[in-house]
């Protein structure tokens, strides 16, 4: 009768030793060749008259080892779904000698596998402390939004010529030297500016200028650093690059553009927070601080689930069976690879599975799960966000084209994962201890832009 035991190799490493004695494959051996000669085509023999015997000579040899090692799978799949270890990916085999096998000569056979068996996990989140650092809106910020909001739903005129620092221009920034020369392979990039987001010494150079004017300029002058490091970025420079702000462009005008702004009236409110029913600028205030709040808010949130996450990952200490997995990463994947490559992949690979191991528990313990329903709604909310907000009323072939997302198994496991991680955080947010601290928005940001995940 087949055996299985199990012992321990090294930390968090056991070896499985399935044992077969012959009356463990024998009969299923039989029983195949009896198969096979009922199905082979042979030259000479009627379909399904073809000795046994004869298909035992001519492949006895493979239907042998194919079941005997169909009979070892079935073993071990039986033991692992009975003992149940807590292991690491699948068992790998450990050498054994497949030559050996002969059907002429039937006995006992040894195979043996190795496991990796995963940490014990048991992490408590009510000692941890992080801070929420919160922005509080100022008037400043309300201003400069009522402003963006009036550009935003003002008409849009095109005069002749640059008269105000209210023109938009449409320019295109082609990269040059001081000369205005234009560099072979250099940057051309297209943008929409303000001439108030021009640096205030610079915009003089602007006035009077028209459509297809050019006019060289670098960057570091001709900006401010909130909006410098803005321009760089959207060029497609690094921010970081050395010298990154001395480049030179030729800018073209390709449109002067001036805003009528509306007037702070019922049907301004309306287009600027539909649906809300905002009758005077004190509502219409108190509606921009809130959406502004509610914007710093969830970027303040984003920031204390960082810290939950760090330190969950850099305060929570595993023991892995890491000559295991080296080799599961070598030898367990669809493409092999070398001992180096595993070397080298390894740290982020345990890294992950720390993260896998740490949220495996804390979603179990405290019973976050993701219902379809949720899912779906997910779905309809990416396509109104493709439509750009609109109602749901006005798409009645909503619900079925979420159906259709919903066929795409990528799709599903993306969006589990995702809106699983996020109720996570959410619930750990209501765990651990919170301390309250006021920051400006610019540090804020920079918080956000170090440290994202």
């Amino acid at each position: 009768m087949a055996t299985v035991s199990r012992e321990n190799i090294g930390l968090l490493n056991d070896k499985l030793t399935v044992t077969l004695a012959k009356e463990d494959y024998l009969p299923a051996f039989d029983q195949s060749i009896k198969k096979y000669a009922k199905t082979a085509n042979i030259p000479g023999f009627r379909k399904g008259m073809v000795p046994a015997g004869m298909i035992k000579k001519m492949h006895g040899s493979n239907v042998f080892a194919e079941e005997i090692l169909r009979t070892v799978e079935k073993e071990l799949n039986k033991y692992l779904t009975e003992e149940k270890p807590e292991i690491f990916a699948q068992p790998l085999p450990l050498e054994s000698d497949i030559s050996k096998l002969d059907m002429n000569n039937p006995g006992d056979y040894v195979f043996s596998f190795e496991i990796g068996l995963k940490p014990e996990v048991n992490i408590d989140v009510k000692n941890m402390t992080v801070t929420r650092h919160k922005v509080d809106v100022t008037d400043t910020m309300i201003d400069e939004e009522v402003e963006r909001l009036i550009v935003r739903h003002g008409k849009m005129t095109e005069p002749e010529e640059v008269t105000t620092e209210d023109n938009v221009l449409n320019v295109t920034f082609t990269e040059s030297d001081a000369e205005g020369n234009e560099i072979e392979g250099g940057i051309n990039k297209g943008n929409s500016l303000l001439v108030k987001y021009f640096a205030e010494g610079f915009r003089q150079q602007l006035m009077g200028k028209k459509k297809d004017d050019t006019i060289v300029l670098q960057i570091d002058p001709a900006f401010d650093a909130k909006e410098k490091e803005w321009i760089i970025s959207d060029l497609g420079i690094a921010v970081n690059e050395e010298g990154a702000a001395d480049k030179y462009f030729k800018m073209t005008i390709t449109k002067v553009g001036l805003v009528e702004k509306p007037e702070m009236n019922e049907e301004f409110y309306s287009k600027a927070f539909p649906g809300r029913n905002i009758t005077t600028e004190e509502e219409f205030r108190n509606a921009v601080k809130e959406g502004i709040q509610q914007s710093w808010d969830a970027q303040s949130r984003n920031q204390l689930h960082d810290q939950i996450y760090h330190q969950l990952v850099d305060h929570t200490h595993f023991d892995f069976p890491e000559s295991f997995l080296k080799r599961w990463i070598q030898t367990g994947q669809e493409q092999p690879k070398t001992a180096e490559e595993a070397e080298n992949e390894y740290p982020a690979f345990a890294n992950s599975l720390k993260w896998t191991l740490i949220t495996s528990q804390l979603t179990s313990q405290h019973q976050v799960d993701v219902t379809p329903a949720e899912i779906k709604d997910f779905a309809k909310q990416q396509i109104m966000g493709y439509m750009g907000g609109q109602s749901l009323e006005e798409t009645p072939w909503l619900d079925s084209y979420a159906e259709s997302m919903l066929k795409d198994k990528k799709f599903i496991e993306n969006t589990y994962y995702q809106l699983q991680t996020t109720k996570l955080f959410n619930v750990l947010e209501e765990q651990v201890n919170v301390i309250e601290d006021i920051v400006t928005p610019e540090e804020l940001t920079a918080m956000q832009h170090n440290h994202s995940h």
